[in-house]
């Protein structure tokens, strides 16, 4: 299915499917895990303001340096494609809550960290932001399609 065919929901199904399957360190090729697994993932979701998507996307390339500096493992941020266009996503894994903890700490004290926190309120580039704690559900994540090979 070419990704215009896609529902809202599908895409974000997906989204998500596919950061699950990078914080357990699955090769989806070949559907073996390559590396241990990363207990907790935070979904953040961003409303931004849909006529800075420029200005978000900036923000959101500085956390790719920041994020795995502080000892965040990064899955990815996603900006909105095609339908809502005020909906962004970022994936963050860590060990444990812990983890998380220790890492907001870091960047807290991170001078770039601060730094972006300050652009994206002053530009006001997030107008509502949403953090949830996910695991993955045993024997559901990189499961293949029975349809693998067929169009």
């Amino acid at each position: 299915m070419h990704p215009t065919e896609m529902s809202r929901r599908e895409i974000i199904l997906g989204m998500v499917a596919t950061g699950a399957m990078l914080t357990v360190g699955c090769d989806a090729r070949t559907n073996v895990s390559t590396r241990r697994p990363l207990m907790i993932t935070c979904v953040i979701r961003y409303q931004i303001d849909p006529f800075q998507r420029d200005g978000f996307q900036k923000y959101a390339e500085n956390w790719g340096r920041i994020i795995p500096r502080c000892g965040g493992h990064l899955i990815g941020y996603f900006l909105p494609y095609e339908g809502t266009n005020d909906v962004a996503w970022c994936l963050i894994a860590f060990e444990s809550l812990a983890a998380y903890e220790t890492y907001r700490a870091r960047l807290k004290s991170d001078p770039e960290a601060r730094e972006n926190f300050t652009m994206a309120q002053t530009k006001r580039l997030i107008l509502r932001e949403e953090r949830n704690f996910v695991e993955v559900v045993e024997g559901t994540l990189g499961r293949p399609s029975t349809l693998a090979g067929h169009a």
